[in-house]
């Protein structure tokens, strides 16, 4: 299977460099913005057909290079298509920030060390910072369509590298954890040797409240500061919830051995299925990237040997892991408590929500079962005291 992960290396440009750079992009947004005007008026997307009408004008009104040219058009196609994929009808595109798409080896390349980047004078050969980024270099790695960034004056190439990497098979699966999203826990996990981990979201709880009455007190002001004010805020709050969600996953796959299976849940849908919650609590509920964590958990668990599913998530916080019970009051929401109703099994409910997810992963294994073979005792361990696992604000 292929791993599709972007790489963000920064650039670094000499004064001369960076107003190529700085040049180039004005161009090729100016670029954009004409060619999206063009395909809201006429409808097409076809890419041959903008070729014939606009090229010879990209060249001549923008100083675009044969190949920026190109890239322009099958850049604003792209993001019409996606448009009219996601709203269903013509809405007008803007490109208000400045990006450059490159064509690995036709853009932009590696030569003697150096990234050579194309611009509207010709390639110009730029160092760039390595550090974290040697993995990426070693070969194996293929460099996609990258995009040159200009953000707070430093320069970025953000780069898709992909990777084919050997699957994990059912039949090798020695491990199943079961992982429980949610909002005082952030994740709560459970494995086949009974060993539970909790990832509190109890400051993360706290942070996002912050954000979130500074933005309110942003809006009620209204003035042109405070708006700019409230975008920078927005990038943030994405860029501190990325970071998060990438330690939590990170912690989570390396908790566990290779050949693990990850049974996570699917909060698809999530945000229909709490417009029932209060509205000042459902901002708490919906909001935090869930997707996004489960994401980066299946990628990060194929690249260290081992392999996720997502499964439906309900019922897991109401049902006994011990003698499949399930009744709404075996929850206590306030306290957190799960009390079986029939064995009178107690626990965390997050706990529970884990257990049962490992349940079912042991169930997905079961399901085609003369397929695989796996250590004797390896899925029925009895749970052992619970353990706690932190993470940075």
């Amino acid at each position: 299977m292929q791993v599709t992960l972007t790489a963000k290396v920064k650039i670094l440009p000499n004064d001369k460099q960076a107003g190529l750079l700085e040049k180039t992009l004005k161009a090729y947004t100016d670029a954009c913005n004409h060619v999206s005007g063009f395909v809201l008026r006429s409808h097409s997307l076809s890419v041959p057909a903008l070729n014939k009408a606009l090229y010879r004008e990209l060249r001549d009104v923008f100083g675009l290079r044969s190949q920026m040219a190109q890239s322009v058009l099958k850049t604003v196609t792209a993001r019409y298509k996606s448009v009219l994929a996601n709203e269903g009808k013509w809405l007008d595109v803007t490109f208000k920030s400045r990006e450059y798409d490159l064509v690995w080896n036709r853009d932009y390349s590696i030569v003697a060390g150096l990234f050579s980047v194309n611009t509207l004078e010709g390639r110009i050969k730029v160092r760039f910072c390595v550090g974290g980024m040697e993995k990426y270099f070693d070969g194996v790695w293929r460099f996609g369509t990258a995009k040159l960034v200009f953000r707070k004056g430093k320069w970025f190439l953000h780069i898709p590298m992909s990777k084919e990497m050997q699957a994990l098979e059912d039949s090798d699966v020695s491990n199943v954890t079961g992982i429980d999203l949610g909002v005082n826990f952030l994740a709560t996990s459970y494995d086949s040797e009974g060993n539970t981990a909790f990832y509190s979201g109890k400051r993360i709880k706290h942070k996002r409240a912050q954000y979130s009455k500074t933005r309110k007190q942003l809006q009620k002001r209204g003035t042109p500061s405070a708006r700019r004010r409230l975008k920078q805020i927005g990038s943030r709050e994405n860029r501190w919830m990325h970071d998060v969600n990438h330690c939590v996953s990170k912690a989570l796959v390396d908790s566990q051995p290779a050949g693990t299976l990850f049974v996570i849940e699917d909060l698809t849908g999530i945000r229909n299925a709490t417009e029932r919650v209060r509205i000042k609590d459902r901002y708490v509920s919906v909001s935090w990237a869930f997707f996004d964590l489960r994401k980066k958990v299946e990628y990060k668990a194929t690249l260290a040997g081992s392999k996720s599913i997502a499964v439906d998530p309900r019922y897991t916080s109401q049902t006994c892991p011990k003698c499949s019970y399930i009744v709404k009051a075996n929850r206590d929401k306030k306290k957190h408590i799960f009390s079986c109703g029939c064995c009178g099994y107690t626990s965390n409910d997050d706990r529970i929500g884990a257990m049962n997810l490992h349940n079912k992963g042991k169930n997905y294994l079961s399901a085609v079962a003369e397929k695989y073979t796996l250590p004797q005792g390896a899925l029925s361990a009895a749970p052992r005291c619970n353990a706690t696992a932190g993470i940075p604000a």
